[in-house]
């Protein structure tokens, strides 16, 4: 018996994935990408930050986890040799 996995719509493509990085992952653009104040932020301590801040970082934070996870996924299976045909 075997296991046909299937993907998954929106975070198993890479250009939708690219596509959320870009646009909710760096926005707001000016004047610098939210996520990089957010991440110096927690750097430094997180010092003064809410729990609606936490929830911001992840928010912008998750289209850049899933892009980590599709490419440990595709490395994976470039090393097993085991790609999925489209």
């Amino acid at each position: 018996m075997t296991t046909d996995k299937k993907k998954i719509p929106f975070i198993d493509e890479w250009p939708m994935v690219i596509l959320a990085c870009l646009t909710l992952g760096l926005a707001p653009f000016v004047p610098e990408p939210h996520i990089f104040g957010k991440v110096r932020w927690l750097l430094g301590g997180g010092v003064g930050m809410q729990p609606m801040d936490y929830f911001d970082f992840f928010m912008h934070a998750t289209p850049f986890f899933l892009l980590l996870r599709l490419s440990f996924i595709t490395l994976r299976n470039k090393l097993n040799k085991k790609d999925l045909p489209s």
